[in-house]
């Protein structure tokens, strides 16, 4: 991970500036916007399991959307799937705050409109986290990162209090409303950006190849799963706090709207404090130690707000609880971005946000299911003892370092001149390559082999196999498929620099006096009655 910076180092590019800037408009629209829907469903039905599906109902489509959206980013212009993302959401909240406005919202149709803007912010987020990479250097991204989450909390600390007194003193219909003007600012500075999107010489891959080509290489990537596995841990007991607030102010604390934002505000105040000591910690401590650490500080926090009748008990929990909220996430989505190469960048932290909201989607669910059958006071205690098993799980599953990986492309390939007429969607493609090994080298060359098989299949290729001859043992073949001759070079455009280092060790150990042989052959199932690939006097590159 690159040293850390000044945590307000990337206000200093004006484009990041500038959209943050906005970004803390539209996010304080959207925390008033919460409160308002959660007031709104507490006092539209007693159910302890509804007013907690409010916080599900917006995090559930980013479980289920987040990679189709992350695709989309991948292959078209980031700004452009932004900008129709907020006009959507925009238009949603008209409309959500003109049925508040005239009554005409029941529990469920309330759940159906924070359902639609949680399907607004799918398609936002993965365009606007794999953007940090076009706003700011390498070195600043984890400020940038940090930053990003501490405009969320930023004004977490303000909007709930606020939210709540415009709940009190004008009902949920105007905290809609100003929601839907928010989204006004992010509009006005994404058509402000002057961005230039990265050339790209190949066609844009379909959807759903995008989508496969996403969730293959996080699948294939063991450092990637384990951050995956940390972070839905986190957002399914975490969740809790945000899920149930609402029960234990109007239950417990006997509070109104008001008390409600003031206890958002203190989760809020403790995320900004946890914010700006991320670049401290991260100095101090490894990032193991530090997601560590914020588990069990959020179990602290909750097992406080759970035991505690008073308001004055409970804020301190939340403070603690913030702070460990955006210390833990920041965490996960710097160590995935750096862990990705930019063609899946967007891809991977959709994967990142699907598992965190999944398990926030599941976590609002069950425990305002355990609420409902037990106790709010139950359910924080149980999942304040999912927290301690998550900071344990890293005894098995901890976070990796990846100071010394660089994903950067390695830009060795060259298209070669073909004798045959091919199209971009020619295929299938079979590629052998020649390798001759002495015996001696064999163990380290199948280790090497090992590596490079998965490296193969998670940038795209199929059917990979290792051959070896029966007559003469020192030569092997590696072989593997494509389904079409643009996406052979499609996967070899994806080779980073730590890629490379494995064809580098590969050829320390192969003994032929040239380079090994590569065969590419467009595979036949039934014989054409005529050659429909003529061939070329004067070969050509595609």
């Amino acid at each position: 991970m690159p040293p850390p910076t000044s945590p307000l180092a990337p206000l200093r590019h004006p484009a990041f500036r500038l959209i943050w800037t906005a970004t803390l408009v539209s996010n304080l629209g959207w925390l008033i916007q919460g409160v308002g829907a959660g007031w709104l469903m507490a006092e539209l039905t007693p159910s302890h399991d509804m007013v907690a599906l409010v916080q599900g109902s917006t995090t559930l489509p980013i479980m289920i959307l987040a990679v189709a959206a992350g695709a989309l980013a991948d292959n078209f212009d980031r700004r452009k799937v932004m900008l129709a993302a907020q006009l959507f959401m925009g238009a949603v909240s008209v409309l959500l705050s003109v049925a508040a406005w005239g009554g005409w919202l029941g529990p469920w149709s309330l759940l159906c409109f924070t359902f639609l803007l949680g399907l607004g912010s799918a398609l936002h987020l993965p365009a606007w986290q794999a953007s940090m990479r076009d706003l700011v250097p390498r070195e600043d991204l984890p400020a940038a990162v940090t930053l990003n989450s501490m405009s969320f909390n930023l004004m977490r600390s303000i909007g709930p209090a606020l939210g709540g007194l415009i709940v009190a003193a004008a009902g949920a219909a105007a905290a809609f409303a100003i929601n839907a003007a928010s989204y006004l600012a992010v509009i006005y500075a994404l058509f402000r950006w002057n961005h230039r999107p990265e050339l790209r010489d190949l066609p844009a891959e379909r959807l759903h190849s995008a989508i496969w080509a996403g969730l293959r290489y996080v699948a294939l990537s063991p450092n990637l799963m384990r951050v995956m596995a940390r972070a839905s841990v986190f957002g399914l007991s975490a969740v809790v706090l945000l899920a149930l607030l609402p029960v234990v102010t109007r239950d417990t604390l006997q509070g109104g709207a008001t008390t409600y934002g003031l206890l958002l505000g203190a989760f809020g105040l403790g995320a900004i404090g946890g914010a700006l000591a991320s670049p401290q910690l991260r100095r101090r401590a490894g990032i193991e130690a530090i997601v560590a650490c914020s588990f069990l500080a959020f179990g602290a926090g909750t097992v406080l707000v759970a035991v505690s009748t008073t308001l004055w008990l409970v804020l301190p929990g939340l403070l603690m609880a913030g702070a460990a909220w955006v210390s833990a996430l920041s965490l996960f989505n710097v160590s995935t971005q750096l862990a990705t190469p930019r063609w899946v960048v967007g891809r991977a932290l959709a994967v990142y946000q699907t598992a965190t909201f999944g398990g926030m989607a599941l976590g609002s669910w069950l425990w305002g299911w355990i609420s409902e059958v037990g106790s709010p006071q139950t359910a924080l205690l149980i999942a304040a003892g999912v927290m301690v098993a998550g900071a344990a799980l890293g005894r098995v599953l901890p976070m990796p370092d990846f100071s010394d990986v660089n994903l950067d492309p390695a830009n060795r390939f060259h298209e070669p001149a073909l004798r045959l007429d091919l199209k971009a969607r020619s295929g299938p493609i079979l590629v052998m390559i020649d390798w001759e090994i002495p015996p001696a080298n064999t163990d380290a060359f199948l280790a090497l082999m090992a590596d490079r098989r998965r490296i193969r299949l998670r940038d795209g290729v199929g059917q990979w196999a290792l051959l070896r001859d029966l007559e003469t043992p020192d030569i092997w073949v590696e072989s593997y498929h494509v389904p079409t001759w643009v996406e052979y070079i499609r996967h070899n455009q994806r080779r980073t620099q730590a890629d490379s280092q494995n064809w580098d060790r590969l050829m320390e150990l192969h003994r032929g006096s040239e380079p090994p042989r590569i065969h590419r052959m467009i595979e036949r199932e039934t014989v054409p009655l005529h050659d429909d690939l003529p061939i070329l006097e004067n070969p050509k590159i595609l």
